[in-house]
């Protein structure tokens, strides 16, 4: 079973060089890589030459030293956002199975292996596979990626778990098999949510989807706190489109987030006001709650993490949920949908 590993990148060659490298690490080398530049600003071809297969060099290795390069194609075309960028690599493709990866992630030596066997153990027409923060991993990058996958936060609605909903794969680790993929012509030209949107499809259209457990990758998240706040954001404002689009997709588990960003508000604002008329003791009572969430936070991240991570979780968590927060709730005053179709 040949894969086909779609790779959309925008301004991201040494974030895409880490992947290729782990690509070309892998158990199992049955697959081609596609390679889509989405109108980057900063190119990544002379990375992906790095790793082109080339017949001559190939030729030049010797049995027991095996290649580094890859099958792959690179591509480049204007700016269109993720999801066409992804079609326009399925259009190129040649495999039984197209896997779409975020230029962000790194995967363990087993993943392509991974993969196969999953989709050979339960007949599945699309997948998703979780996320986990590498060894390497600077402590900022620890601390997003608990942020993101945590239970007590997001992690079990957002592609890491089925417990609180029904599996939708996140587009950073998801494949679709070429029927699926062709039947429903792949993704649309929402700029965020695009995966969620793609997933909805294919299961309302019948399609079976599963988490493979063992197809984990490593997912390198933006760790500037202005621009992580901006990425959840937009993934507040997709939830809430979303719903525009299919009806009944939106459960009452996606609100958390946003409720949690009211009542943050209106305990601050309790707070200031306690403060500024005298009760002091009062004050105290307001901000207990999100202190004790904090103490939560870092309790659960200490022993997963260490005391120094610990601290940084508490704080990407706050950022991820007001983030995630604040886009719903502007997304419910906004009627528009630009740049989503």
């Amino acid at each position: 079973m040949l894969l086909s590993l779609i790779i959309p990148v925008y301004n991201r060659p040494e974030e895409l060089r880490e992947l290729l490298a782990s690509l070309a690490g892998q158990t199992d080398r049955d697959f081609e890589v596609i390679v889509v530049e989405d109108g980057s600003s900063e190119s990544s071809e002379a990375v992906v030459r790095v790793f082109q297969a080339e017949s001559q060099a190939d030729a030049s290795q010797s049995a027991d030293s095996p290649s580094s390069s890859l099958n792959i194609r690179y591509v480049t075309k204007p700016n269109t956002g993720p999801g066409l960028s992804r079609n326009e690599g399925a259009a190129l493709a040649q495999g039984d199975f197209f896997v779409f990866l975020d230029s962000d992630c790194v995967l363990p030596p087993e993943y392509v292996a991974a993969v196969k066997a999953g989709i050979d153990r339960t007949g599945c027409d699309v997948f998703g596979g979780p996320d986990r923060a590498g060894a390497d991993f600077n402590p900022m990058q620890k601390a997003v990626n608990y942020a993101m996958t945590s239970f007590f936060t997001t992690g079990g609605i957002r592609g890491g778990g089925e417990k609180m909903e029904k599996f939708h794969p996140r587009s950073f680790n998801m494949g679709v098999s070429r029927k699926a993929f062709e039947k429903l012509g792949g993704f649309s030209g929402m700029r965020y949510g695009e995966d969620i949107d793609f997933s909805i499809r294919l299961m309302r259209a019948g399609y079976k989807s599963v988490l493979l457990k063992d197809a984990w990758v490593c997912h390198k998240r933006r760790t500037n706190m202005t621009a992580f706040f901006r990425q959840v954001f937009h993934s507040g404002q997709a939830r809430v489109r979303l719903e525009r689009r299919h009806p009944h997709s939106l459960k009452a588990v996606h609100t958390l987030p946003a409720i949690f960003t009211l009542g943050s508000f209106l305990l601050l604002c309790g707070f200031l006001f306690c403060l500024l008329t005298g009760y002091g003791q009062a004050a105290l009572f307001c901000l207990a709650p999100l202190v004790f969430y904090g103490l939560l936070l870092y309790i659960d991240s200490l022993f997963r993490n260490g005391p120094k991570v610990a601290l940084l979780s508490v704080r990407a968590a706050f950022v991820q949920l007001w983030g995630y927060g604040c886009g719903f709730i502007s997304a419910l005053f906004c009627s528009s949908e630009s740049s989503t179709k």
